[in-house]
């Protein structure tokens, strides 16, 4: 089985990326500044935050599929919660929670 791991490189948006501005968000408090036009998974992983969420049994999740139809990638985001973090993008000063 292969070692493959995403990374936050793999939830930017070229097309958005391109100004060189940089935003800062909190991840469970911490502030990580990201390239304006990233999104919210790659701000979370560019914390070195790895698990997102926990499922019902306590298991780990995080982004799997980067598209939104997996849901796994879901935290909360100035308090709304279940909010796909692979389809959103960082907005300046954005609160993201993930299960800690």
């Amino acid at each position: 089985m292969s070692d493959f791991r995403l990374g936050a490189d793999d939830f930017l948006r070229e097309q958005d990326t391109s100004t060189g501005e940089q935003l800062t968000v909190r991840v469970n408090g911490a502030p990580v500044s990201i390239p304006h036009g990233s999104t919210v998974a790659a701000a979370i992983l560019s914390a070195r935050v790895w698990r997102f969420r926990r499922a019902v049994h306590g298991e780990p999740r995080a982004a799997l599929c980067g598209m939104g139809i997996c849901f796994e990638c879901r935290v909360a985001i100035d308090g709304r919660l279940h909010a796909r973090s692979c389809q959103i993008l960082c907005e300046s000063g954005m609160d993201v929670r993930c299960d800690e």
